[in-house]
């Protein structure tokens, strides 16, 4: 479920979610706070809501301004905008974001992953509401450090409950 259509599918498939695993690259829960989070995702939901997009006012703002925090930092601190002397100085920083900090490898990549495990739990309905606190309905169980609760096996009991 990629994209901002993914707010419709969690509504229309409701509870049939309940055990299913999947991926995300950040969720609106406590270990994924870092300075500067809430307050971009106070305006950034204000302004979505308004706008009509976005309906659960966390998919898109912490990535995209996260991406630019990089490049702003990048910009500063090689005091230039050539591709080159920004990719070199990428390569070897560690850069202070909303989403925590982030460091590239070598050819770009991450030097650590951040992509999350997750597990739909709890879902009781075909509610929306449900899904902008995820803490319950959609909990992280991998990596550790950003861990919100237990993988719950066989899924068939994260289907009973």
């Amino acid at each position: 479920m990629v994209g901002l259509q993914a707010t419709a599918f969690k509504t229309q498939l409701g509870p049939l979610l309940n055990g299913f695993v999947n991926y995300e690259f950040w969720l609106p829960v406590q270990s994924m706070m870092f300075p500067g989070t809430r307050e971009l995702l106070d305006k950034y939901q204000a302004m979505a809501q308004g706008a009509g997009v976005d309906p659960l006012g966390y998919y898109l703002a912490p990535w995209g301004y996260a991406y630019l925090q990089v490049l702003g930092q990048a910009i500063a601190a090689s005091n230039s905008i050539d591709d080159g002397k920004l990719a070199d100085y990428m390569r070897q920083a560690i850069f202070k974001t909303v989403i925590g900090d982030v460091k590239f490898g070598a050819k770009g990549e991450w030097a650590k992953t951040r992509v999350l495990q997750t597990q739909f739990q709890n879902i009781k309905s075909n509610d929306m509401e449900q899904f902008r606190d995820v803490s319950r309905t959609q909990v992280i169980i991998a990596p550790s450090e950003y861990k919100t609760g237990e993988v719950i096996y066989p899924y068939s009991k994260a289907i009973n409950e």
